[in-house]
């Protein structure tokens, strides 16, 4: 009779953050590497405090260490992704359901059907609004012209002294 043995063995691996080199624990190394809060934050030039808040909208979902926040590559990505969603105007609902519909089933389609139908919007917004601004700035460049023909005026009344012959400027 053959006797087969297994063993299982629970390895904790150490994984180093990013640019921080700080060490988190993990238990296999097929999780991936892993950041606390700091890492995130200088990687990324923000605050803990807008991580926390991506938190509290359910954008990165981080694992707990006790009082401490352990996020994974997938957190990572996910902070990357709703900060440039940010950058481009999109709101933070937005980028929340355009990052969740990747984690449904068949949800990358869904999801880049989503970015972009929200792509296009945003398209169209700024497109306005530049339309707005070039039109402000027309505006403005006349009201300029138009301010300083009067003050080229009023300076050379000033110096010629229209009023009963007498000089009204400085000597």
């Amino acid at each position: 009779m053959a006797v087969k043995a297994s063993l299982d063995v629970d390895v904790n691996v150490i994984y180093v953050g990013a640019k921080e080199g700080r060490e988190v624990e993990g238990t296999s190394p097929a999780e991936g590497r892993r950041y606390r809060i700091g890492d995130l934050c200088q990687e990324f030039d923000v605050t803990t405090r807008t991580v926390r808040y991506y938190e509290s909208c359910g954008i990165l979902r981080p694992q707990r260490q006790g009082q401490q926040r352990i996020f994974d590559e997938g957190d990572r990505v996910r902070l990357r992704l709703a900060l440039r969603g940010r950058r481009l105007g999109f709101s933070l609902a937005e980028v929340r359901e355009m990052l969740d519909l990747y984690d449904q089933e068949g949800g990358e389609v869904a999801q880049l059907e989503r970015t972009l139908a929200y792509g296009r919007q945003k398209i169209a917004e700024l497109e306005e609004r530049r339309r707005e601004v070039e039109e402000a700035l027309r505006e403005l460049e006349a009201w300029q012209n138009l301010l300083t023909r009067r003050l080229e005026e009023a300076r050379g009344s000033e110096i010629v002294g229209t009023r009963g012959g007498t000089k009204r400027g400085r000597a």
